[in-house]
């Protein structure tokens, strides 16, 4: 699995090879990362050096201190930064919106119509990927001009799939 994770504002995408090891850009590391008996404290073993890291989790981001510096750190997957992405983070309110597959996946439910008036947040397209149903939302309200998919056709990553004005 992958993951998008910002330290301090800084981003690195973070896969998760197996169960010790992960890789970071392309430097391959082996990891041992253990939870340390009923406290915030964790064991984190890296390529055979031992470090000791306090985590705790706010609201949105994780607090770690490890080493004496307190780090501010966010993780998404790659798959939810790409569906919030389709959503259309600062979507305008006006004009024709472009809903494009986020992923490469195949349509499995379209529970909306050409026509119909929608709200902000609601479901417009289930779009299966990797096994995985994504419920692809409405980033604004207004009126279903045209949907170019059907239930059962594959789709493309970017290829658009609905319009809304």
């Amino acid at each position: 699995m992958k993951y998008v994770t910002t330290v301090n504002d800084k981003q690195f995408e973070v896969e998760v090879v197996d169960d010790r090891h992960i890789r970071i850009g392309d430097r391959l590391l082996e990891v041992d990362f253990q939870f340390v008996s009923g406290q915030p404290v964790f064991s984190l073993i890296v390529d055979g050096k031992s470090h000791e890291s306090y985590v705790y989790h706010t609201e949105d981001e994780w607090q770690v201190l490890l080493r004496g510096h307190q780090f501010q750190v966010k993780v998404e997957d790659e798959r939810e930064k790409r569906l919030k992405a389709a959503a259309g983070g600062g979507v305008s309110e006006g004009g024709e919106f472009h809903l494009k597959a986020p992923m490469p996946g195949l349509v499995v439910a379209v529970p909306i119509e050409e026509g119909q008036e929608i709200k902000k947040g609601q479901v417009l397209i289930i779009l299966e990927s990797m096994k995985m149903q994504n419920e692809l939302k409405s980033p604004r309200d207004g009126i279903i001009s045209s949907i170019k998919v059907k239930p059962g056709e594959s789709v493309e990553q970017k290829q658009i799939i609905l319009n809304i004005h």
